[in-house]
This record gives structure tokens, C-alpha cells and sequence, in this order.
């Protein structure tokens, strides 16, 4: 990689890759833990992801909302941080360059990955899956549901089920591979207790969301690129060809999720099962395989779905919502770093990678370190949050030659979201993983009110009694 070196540009001290929760909470800290330091931003978006309403609820939980800002917003914060609007093309751990799509090469001192995750898609390049990831994709799921009167649903995550739970107007088929729905988040108690909310309309919001969303105009070549903000988030996409930080919590917000048909909400369940094929209407109709549903013969539908369990569902298209995997792609060829089993980047208990003054934090990344026994590593927004803000304080602990120990929030597990309609807070092993049989269970479930779950440890302690 002699020649990165060779065209080397501006340095800076500290470098962030990622314009996402992880590193824009890096960036605050480096930013403003030394302000005589420079600090870089290099994120492939013209959006960052700001922590907004922070609240500490306890020692250990904490509630925020996820805001879309222009970046500028964080540049006049901070004068001593520079936001490089560009994808990364390659890094060079040896020469501790980072060359950009765009050409451009810049040096660093230390350097924090939080390039995220990308979407596991069911097939690549087909016009009828859709992932959604970032704030283009959003809105390019909500111009097929509107014309949409049936689609069909792939996962068992926060997206599925924030997704199946939002769409009106359109006949959803849900395809899960577990026995219950959301047993990433909770156990199959706590699923028959939601489920009752899929077959009831909607709750009409008392209050609308009035947080200011901040989207892209469509500009003429040549033109300059200018910020619009957008109470309702229906503005135009980014023009940026490249993907954006993933959405927020309530990415759902002032997008209309409805369909073409009249009817409030239709969720079909399928357990148990998962995608086979996906075929075209011409590929159907040479299948065998009869298709489910009203529709008389095959071939009116786009796209067909054939499911594990023999089924086959025809739709307008497929929502793929199985998860992500750790972006590391553009920082691997030519490096040495050490890869955890889920393909993130190893970091230890102060976050750094197996590369010499390459730290990462959030879903690109997986912790290496001996875990708490009430911590496991989720890639959720609030783990992201603290991730970032632990690498910032061990970046700069590190050049500032000062002690620092892992911080309290890798010791319990905590997580406050909202799943239809209701607030979900979840601590430490909150599905009993890793307790075995050998635990308490206590529960209080009041239908359509309220699921509380408390799992302990049985203690096993011999008395000895000596004269």
C-alpha cells in the first residue's frame, strides 16, 4: 500500500468512520474530552444520527431518541471536528492512512471504525425484496406499500416487528422461523401476550411526532447541496448513492405504512418456516407448486415466496427483515485484523481491535472480552450508544496517558423499547439464557395490560454445623 502513502493528505490526531450512533457519541467525546485535538468524521451520508432527550432512568437503564440532523449541526458544536462527506474505499493499518471513494487519502493517530451493519438480504439485486436499513430505503418500502395489497415478511427482529405492526391498508404474511414471534427480545408468554394487539386496530397517537427530521433536496448538477428541515420526514431522499447509518427507533414515524386495500390491519402467522424460493410469475407457473390464498390459479401475483413448510404465497413484494452483519468489508484486504464466529471485527475491554490503534464500536464490531454474567452483546441503538461514547473516553484516555477501566454499563444488560404499543424493558438475561433449568420463574400477566417476567438463580447453600 506504498502508494496511499505516497499521495497522503490532511491528519488528523483522531479519526471516526461512521455517521451512525456509535460514531457520531465517539466523535462528541474525542471532540469534546480534548478540544485541542482534531477530530475527522468520515461518513458515506449527508445525515448524522444525533442522541436526543437523553434521560437517565437508572443506574442502568437510560431512554433516548434517535434524530436525523445535517452534519453541519455537529461541525458548529465542535470547531475542532472536520465531517468528510465520502465512503471509505480502503484503510492501511501501517502507514495509518484511510484512502476515500472519492480518491482522497487522510492520516490519522487513532482511528475508531463504527461503519454498522448491513442488511442480510434474502436475494440480491431483485426489484421485489426490499430491505429496510437507512432513511432511503424507507422510503422506497413506503412507495411499494402503497400500492401494495399483499406482502410477505421475512424475520423475527425489531424491524419485523415494528414493521408487521405499522402496515395498514395491505394483506401482511409474516414468516418466522421460530415458535413464536420476537424471541430475539422475549419469550413465547410474552408473544401470546402480544399477539391479541395484531387483530385489533391500531391506537389512535394522542400526540403527533413534532421532532424536526431533516431530509435532501434534489439539486441540478453543479448545484449545491442544501438542507431542508421536514416535520413529516416526506421530503425527497438523499441524492448520496451510497447507504446511510441505520434508522431510528421509531423510524415508522410520519412515514404512511398503508396499502392499496381498504381493510385496517390483516397479519397472517407462519411458524416455523423459512424462505425456499423466491420465483417470478412466469417461474410459478411452471412450478407444481400450488400457491395460497383466494387467487384463482398462478401468475397474478409479481413475485411468489415458496416457504419451508410447503407453502407458497404470492405478493407485490417481499419485506426482508433478518437482521444485519458487521460491515467490515472496506477494512479488511490487506490488514490483520481478528474476526469474531458473527464476522465482527474482535474488540477487547477497551475497544480496541487486534490492529494497532484501531479501535471499533457498535454492530461492526463484537466483544471479546469476559463478559459480566448478566451482559451479552445485542446490536441494538442503546448498545451502540454506549459503545461509542466507551471507545471515545478510551481514545482519549490513551493519548492523555490515563488509567481507565471498563465502565459500569457492561456489567447489566439493559434495553428500553416499545413493541406494539407497549413499553418493553429488558435486564440482564431477561430470556433465561445461560440459566438452564435450574432457575426461578416468576410472572404477573395481566391480559392486555401488563407482562412482568423475573428470573433468578436457585441457590444451592449447605449449612455445616460444627460443635
Amino acid at each position: 500500500m506504498q502508494g496511499m502513502a505516497d499521495k497522503k493528505g490532511e491528519s488528523f490526531r483522531f479519526m471516526v468512520i461512521g455517521g451512525g450512533i456509535a460514531g457520531v457519541t465517539c466523535v462528541e467525546q474525542l471532540a469534546s474530552q480534548i478540544p485541542s485535538g482534531d477530530v475527522a468524521l468520515i461518513t458515506a451520508g449527508l445525515h448524522i444520527k444525533a442522541v436526543t432527550n437523553y434521560k437517565q432512568v437508572s443506574q442502568t437503564l437510560e431512554e433516548f431518541d434517535v434524530e436525523e440532523q445535517p452534519s453541519s449541526t455537529l461541525e458548529d458544536k465542535f470547531p475542532n471536528l472536520t465531517v468528510i462527506h465520502s465512503a471509505v474505499k480502503s484503510l492501511d493499518t501501517q502507514t495509518h492512512t484511510v484512502e476515500t471513494v472519492d480518491g482522497r487519502v487522510f492520516a490519522y493517530e487513532k482511528l475508531c471504525i463504527c461503519s454498522g451493519g448491513k442488511p442480510k438480504l434474502l436475494a440480491q439485486d431483485n426489484p421485489y425484496v426490499l430491505g429496510i436499513r437507512d432513511t432511503d430505503s424507507a422510503q422506497e418500502f413506503q412507495k411499494h406499500i402503497s400500492k401494495a395489497k399483499r406482502i410477505v415478511v421475512i424475520g423475527n427482529g425489531g424491524i419485523a416487528l415494528e414493521l408487521v405492526y405499522e402496515v395498514e391498508g395491505c394483506e401482511v404474511v409474516w414468516a418466522v422461523k421460530d415458535k413464536a414471534i420476537g424471541n430475539t427480545f422475549f419469550d413465547a408468554g410474552a408473544a401470546e401476550f402480544l399477539i391479541p394487539s395484531l387483530r385489533v386496530d391500531k391506537p389512535e397517537k394522542l400526540l403527533p411526532c413534532k421532532r424536526t427530521r431533516y431530509t435532501t433536496e434534489e439539486v441540478a448538477p453543479g448545484e449545491p447541496q442544501t438542507f431542508t428541515a421536514d416535520r413529516n420526514a416526506r421530503g425527497h431522499g438523499s441524492s448520496s448513492t451510497e447507504a446511510g447509518s441505520a434508522l431510528g427507533p421509531d423510524w415508522h414515524e410520519g412515514i404512511a405504512l398503508r396499502g392499496a386495500e381498504q381493510v385496517s390491519r390483516s397479519v397472517l402467522l407462519e411458524y416455523q418456516c423459512e424462505v425456499e424460493k423466491i420465483l417470478t410469475s412466469e417461474e410459478q407457473l411452471r412450478s407444481p407448486r400450488q400457491t395460497v390464498g383466494p387467487e384463482k390459479g398462478s401468475g397474478s401475483w409479481p413475485v411468489y415466496v415458496q416457504l419451508t413448510n410447503g407453502k407458497t404465497y404470492g405478493c407485490d413484494f417481499v419485506a426482508s427483515a433478518t437482521g444485519v452483519v458487521p460491515n467490515t468489508e472496506p477494512f479488511l484486504a490487506g490488514n490483520k485484523f481478528k474476526l469474531a464466529d458473527d464476522g465482527g471485527l474482535q474488540v477487547d475491554d477497551h475497544m480496541l481491535t487486534s490492529e494497532p490503534d484501531v479501535y471499533a464500536a457498535g454492530d461492526v464490531c463484537t466483544a471479546c472480552w469476559e463478559h459480566s454474567s448478566f451482559w451479552q452483546q445485542m446490536r441494538l441503538w442503546t448498545q451502540a450508544r454506549q459503545m461509542g461514547w466507551y471507545a471515545g473516553r478510551c481514545m482519549a484516555a490513551c493519548v492523555l496517558s490515563e488509567p481507565i477501566e471498563l465502565d459500569f454499563c457492561f456489567e447489566l444488560f439493559s434495553h428500553i423499547t416499545k413493541f406494539f404499543n407497549y413499553k418493553v424493558v429488558l435486564l440482564g438475561k431477561f430470556n433465561g439464557q445461560g440459566l438452564g433449568s435450574d432457575h426461578e420463574l416468576l410472572v404477573r400477566c395481566t391480559k392486555g395490560l401488563e407482562y412482568v417476567k423475573f428470573q433468578s438463580l436457585r441457590l444451592n447453600i449447605l449449612v455445616s454445623l460444627r460443635p
